[in-house]
């Protein structure tokens, strides 16, 4: 098993789109932050396949750090 961190953003058209930082181009969507999430297990181990079966190696998961920041405003 591995965990992979995923950003979850509000999609502009309704919904929520996922990306998985540690792997570029996986991305998936859906209706509800749970059905993104879900979705995105399913984008997470078709994109894992597709490196093994290219002989590539399977990437950790990254650090990542978000942090909301306070500005003023004018």
């Amino acid at each position: 098993m591995r965990k992979y961190t995923v950003v979850v953003h509000p999609a502009e058209e309704g919904g929520y789109w996922v990306e998985v930082h540690a792997l570029p181009g996986c991305y998936s969507q859906g209706e509800s932050v749970e059905e993104a999430v879900s979705t995105v297990r399913e984008a997470i181990e078709a994109h894992l396949e597709a490196l093994r079966q290219e002989g590539q190696g399977i990437p950790d998961d990254r650090d990542l750090v978000i942090r909301q920041v306070e500005v003023a405003v004018a």
